[in-house]
């Protein structure tokens, strides 16, 4: 299954790629689906109200998470790329104060969120933790349409049939389809270091040539503005103070953590170990304007999307040699991995924990770095299995089953870490003793055996060991 780098970035808003971004993009294709059958099945112009429940984690933590806001806007025709925070939030309030969504082509249709929106505390359903079901009715209260999704992370939505499928799908007939369409259509990471051996060419010019094939002469301008968006994330961050949503009471740190830095440049006395400080502020700097629901790019989550912009800032603005189209390569390779991980295993919190969305960003970004400093293609995979490797069994347990504590500092150590894998596997030859793909698998494996509590359920670990107030 080829996953371009435009699949593992997407743009979009906080505070969840999962629970926020995954929801609106099911309730916005449930739309689509109302919209063709409107067209053939008679009666369908009855459609007169609108439902949808929530299992699993989106349940257990959908609050927290601005689902139930999420289904709102994706139900009023809303996507995640071109939301605009502010007619959001209005539109929110207006759907909540006259219970009723107009989406495009489908008319005035009743829909009434404390009542036609239900959290589902039940057991999750079948395929996977984060679950949902949304539903059509006529104006006799009969169901003519209905759907189940599952949000699979990092912003990717697939039916219960689809999700079925993909699980059920052959491996042999997935390569042969993907080796007709890209020229190096490797689905793991030994296959990618075999072909890069026999062509002469880097992971970052492979991946190029994978991506020309959808993208053409735009696809470094597609890159660039990925860029930006991170870029843009990380400053606005930078400039923000006061106290995060959800009841909490977190204060956003990171601009006053970069003023302090900022009056240290040029300081003798600064301590060594300030390269952390600024790559920390970085990483958290998106990780609070992610959990006060700005926009942010899935990297491979929202919950984890301050490590990879973060690393990207520190190369761009702490590395010797740095260049735009080491940016670029930076990007490519990390959306490699991170394809990797969620082909052979997953990125969704709810599914695998922690490791699977700040584990897989570490390995992402440290994959990136060794490739944008020069490292050969053994390097880039042994830094890739470093970092994984020391993301393995983290828990995913927000407190509140908000996405900001430990999630923000979690960040911040995700992108530390990842520097420190890059330049061991630059110190070294790039052989190492514990391959890339194993390490995927032993993911994977500890993700299945950790206990549901602590799998984004916010029913255990940190989730539950607040201090008492």
């Amino acid at each position: 299954m080829f996953l371009s780098v435009f699949d593992i970035f997407k743009i979009g808003v906080g505070p969840s790629s999962s629970h926020t971004m995954g929801p609106m993009v099911a309730a916005a294709r449930f739309l689509d689906d109302l919209r063709g059958q409107a067209e053939k099945i008679p009666g369908a112009g009855e459609l007169h109200r609108l439902g949808a429940s929530l299992h699993g984690s989106l349940a257990f933590t959908g609050k927290g998470h601005a689902t139930d806001r999420a289904v709102i806007l994706g139900f009023c025709g809303l996507s995640p790329e071109t939301l605009d925070p502010h007619r959001a939030e209005a539109l929110e309030a207006e759907v909540r104060r006259e219970g009723v969504v107009r989406p495009e082509g489908l008319g005035e249709l009743r829909f009434a969120p404390e009542t036609d929106l239900v959290f589902d505390w039940g057991p999750p359903l079948e395929g996977h933790a984060n679950g949902l079901v949304l539903r059509a009715y006529d104006r006799a209260g009969n169901t003519y349409h209905q759907q189940t999704y599952y949000s699979i992370g990092g912003g990717f939505v697939v039916t219960a049939a689809e999700f079925e499928a993909q699980q059920t799908a052959q491996p042999k007939l997935r390569d042969e389809k993907a080796a007709h369409a890209f020229p190096y259509p490797f689905g793991t990471a030994r296959e990618m270091l075999e072909m890069g051996a026999r062509s002469g060419l880097s992971i970052a010019r492979m991946k190029r040539a994978n991506e020309t094939v959808l993208h053409g002469a735009e696809l470094d301008a597609k890159i660039d503005r990925i860029l930006q968006a991170m870029d843009d994330c990380i400053e606005r961050g930078l400039t923000q103070e006061g106290i995060l949503p959800g009841g909490l009471k977190v204060r956003r740190r990171a601009k006053a953590i970069h003023e302090q830095l900022q009056a240290e440049k040029g300081n003798n006395l600064a301590q060594p170990f300030q390269a952390n400080d600024w790559m920390s502020v970085y990483a958290m700097a998106v990780n609070e304007e992610n959990a006060a629901g700005g926009r942010v790019v899935t990297s491979p989550t929202n919950g984890a999307a301050g490590v990879v912009p973060a690393v990207l800032r520190y190369y761009r603005g702490h590395c010797i040699g740095a260049t735009r189209q080491g940016s670029r390569n930076l990007l490519l390779v990390a959306a490699t991995i991170g394809g990797l991980i969620k082909h052979n295993a997953s990125i969704s919190g709810a599914e695998v924990g922690c490791q699977g969305e700040v584990g897989s960003a570490s390995s992402m970004a440290a994959a990136g770095l060794c490739a944008a400093l020069g490292g050969t293609n053994e390097q880039v995979e042994n830094a890739a299995e470093i970092a994984l490797e020391h993301h393995l069994g983290m828990t995913c347990d927000p407190a509140a089953g908000l996405v900001q504590v430990p999630c923000i500092e979690r960040n911040a150590l995700g992108a530390i870490k990842a520097v420190s894998a890059a330049s061991l596997a630059l110190r070294g030859d790039g052989q190492h003793f514990m391959p890339l793909d194993n390490c995927i698998r032993v993911m994977l494996e500890t993700g299945r055996d950790m206990n549901s509590k602590y799998k984004e359920t916010s029913t255990g670990g940190i989730a539950v060991n607040l201090p008492e107030c």
